[in-house]
């Protein structure tokens, strides 16, 4: 049975106000968002709050990292900082995953969810040139850092960092996250909405590698116009065959869409049309 839950909403500004959705919708659990100033790394650290909460309304949670975490940035006191910021976030799912343990489902590693940061380009006069293509030698080395880094922060906890497709996977990223998910501590995400308002074009690299694919960010979209984070039903992506996909990898999914309003039609949308959805 697929566990699903909700991110973090703008429009909720304490967590008790998200934790007290969550459970109303029947949903098992929020995913903390670490580009909120109140999810930032010190906040996460008072474990203690963050259990109160959740043990009041019996849900758990899964961590998305900041999107502007780059730990392959050429000036080494940035990277240093983020891996920083991913090692006391580590820290901080350990002493959540028996949350996990306790309302979720054991079988599903507690997943750390981060993007790839396409680092910065040279507009040429016939073309833009992407620094990290460029120097793509310096760019995995420090992938290769990352990698030893996080499975000793890690160790044997049954924690995974997961990577969330965006707006289309560079080529250098896709040699770099290939490289991620030959550890047992990585894996991929599947952000349907943004797949298809990018015309699918992450599709097939997924596809390739779905053996790794251990969480969804499932939301409706459009390709023409491009529009994602909708409410189920209200765009056109084949939900039924995302969701069976999801299922058949035993996947955790997070409805993210980005509104109250719209996450309530979305877990009626579920209650409705999946079996299994409470």
């Amino acid at each position: 049975m697929i566990q699903f839950g909700m991110p973090t909403l703008i429009e909720n500004k304490t967590l008790e106000e998200n934790a007290a959705l969550c459970s109303s919708l029947g949903l098992k659990f929020i995913e903390l968002n670490m580009n909120f100033p109140e999810y930032q790394v010190p906040k996460l650290e008072d474990t203690e709050h963050l259990i109160g909460v959740a043990e009041k309304e019996g849900i758990y949670y899964t961590i998305h990292l900041d999107e502007n975490l780059n730990i392959a940035d050429f000036n080494q006191l940035v990277t240093d900082a983020y891996l920083e910021t991913v090692r006391r976030t580590i820290e901080v799912a350990k002493k959540l995953l028996f949350l996990h343990d306790k309302y979720g489902d054991s079988t599903q590693p507690l997943t750390i969810n981060m993007h790839m940061h396409h680092g910065i380009f040279i507009s040429l006069p016939d073309r833009k040139v992407q620094m990290y293509d460029r120097d793509f030698d310096t760019y995995m080395k420090s992938f290769e850092v990352y990698r030893t880094k996080c499975e000793e922060w890690i160790g044997d906890s049954d924690i995974r960092i997961v990577v969330e497709n965006t707006d289309g996977f560079r080529g250098y990223e896709k040699k770099a996250i290939e490289y991620l998910v030959e550890s047992p501590k990585f894996g991929i995400t599947w952000d349907i909405g943004h797949s298809k308002a990018t015309g699918e074009k992450d599709v097939p690299f997924i596809m390739e590698h779905v053996d790794h694919l251990i969480h969804f960010h499932i939301h409706d979209g459009s390709e023409n116009p491009p529009k994602n984070h909708l409410a189920l039903d209200d765009g056109e992506i084949d939900l039924d065959a995302r969701l069976k996909l999801a299922e058949s990898r035993n996947a955790r999914c997070v409805l993210e869409t980005k509104t109250i309003e719209a996450l309530k039609k979305s877990a009626e949308w579920l209650r409705v049309n999946w079996e299994g959805f409470i």
